[in-house]
């Protein structure tokens, strides 16, 4: 080879390597995403409850599980960590492998309400992606069914004569429930005194023993079917189709945000394709008789919210809970 032509020819073995270096860059990161989303789910899922088992918001997760399982060609595996206001499992959903394999639940006020109020192992709207909405949550304020208290005016009475004697149960310390009940304490210009608990089950278990005199959050119908309780209020902020002669917050001239869903949620680097068939799923699993019959026999009202109106929304309420809260002085 001359001289001449030698820098040339070492200019294109140089330009030949980074060629291949190119294609294999292609393939170890390209292609892999694209079989990954192809064959998604070629494996089980885990669906992370942040809730104690056995109470009505555990069993509606545990019933559009089922049905989205069809959909999916996977079997969906219901995991129950509850604690912590329920920020245990959202922790757990929120630093999962990203790969969409780990999905949870979420009520509302782990994504634009705790984390206001103490610090959290996750930021709701960087770490955490929605993927749909299924429902809506009966959240209310319960007594025991042979309780003096026919009202919740009555038990705002009671509060009025007897300083910190109202006691009530929630499912832990800065929930959303213990908050609402607080900030209506607060107008009424009342005492009242909180117990925290893990979860609703055992608040409710707590009032039927006698231990609290009322319990807040969500509650079991069969309960107030029954009359062993009895719903005073809904902490809502529309009215009620399966509890319509219950008063709900802005009856009472209570203007407070209480935004309850019932919802989907996984890590915020998953995949949109991957997120997109979630959501198609379990859309469609909403559907389903079953499920339907299911949420009916709950009283738990059906809502459908696609991933992207989800996001929006709760972008959208993490603002005005951020606005409420600094207006009330509870945060600067």
């Amino acid at each position: 080879m001359s001289e001449r032509m030698r820098p040339r020819f070492v200019k294109l073995r140089i330009l030949f390597f980074l060629c291949v270096v190119f294609t294999f860059l292609l393939a170890e990161f390209g292609y892999p995403q694209e079989a990954e989303i192809t064959k998604f789910p070629g494996r089980p899922i885990t669906f992370i409850s942040p809730l104690p088992p056995g109470g009505g918001t555990d069993i509606s997760i545990r019933l559009i599980a089922k049905e989205a399982e069809r959909y999916l060609g996977q079997p969906i595996v219901v995991i129950n960590k509850p604690g912590a206001t329920l920020t245990i499992g959202t922790a757990a959903v929120a630093t999962a492998k990203p790969d969409g394999y780990t999905i949870g639940f979420t009520g509302g006020p782990q994504l634009y309400f705790i984390n206001f109020l103490q610090t959290v192992p996750y930021d709701p709207l960087k770490d955490l992606r929605m993927v749909m909405q299924y429902g809506s949550l009966n959240f209310g304020v319960i007594v025991k069914g042979d309780s003096p208290f026919k009202t919740f005016k009555d038990l705002i009475d009671f509060a009025r004569q007897n300083p910190k004697k109202l006691t009530y149960g929630t499912a832990g310390v800065n929930s959303l429930a213990s908050i609402t009940m607080e900030r209506i304490a607060k107008q009424e210009k009342v005492q009242i005194t909180h117990i925290p608990f893990r979860g609703a089950p055992e608040s409710q278990a707590a009032l039927l023993g006698g231990h609290v005199l009322a319990a807040v959050g969500d509650f079991a119908y069969p309960l107030i079917d029954s009359g062993e309780t009895r719903l005073l209020l809904l902490l809502k902020e529309e009215p009620s189709n399966e509890y319509s002669q219950t008063p709900i917050l802005k009856d009472l001239g209570y203007t407070f945000l209480c935004p309850m869903i019932l919802a989907i949620i996984t890590a915020r680097p998953v995949l949109d394709e991957i997120v997109k068939k979630l959501d198609e799923a379990f859309s469609k699993a909403a559907k389903e008789p079953r499920f339907i019959s299911g949420m009916k026999e709950l009283r738990l009202p059906i809502f459908y919210r696609s991933s992207k109106d989800l996001d929006n929304y709760v972008s959208q309420k993490y603002e005005l809970v951020s606005k409420c809260l600094r207006e009330e002085g509870i945060i600067k």
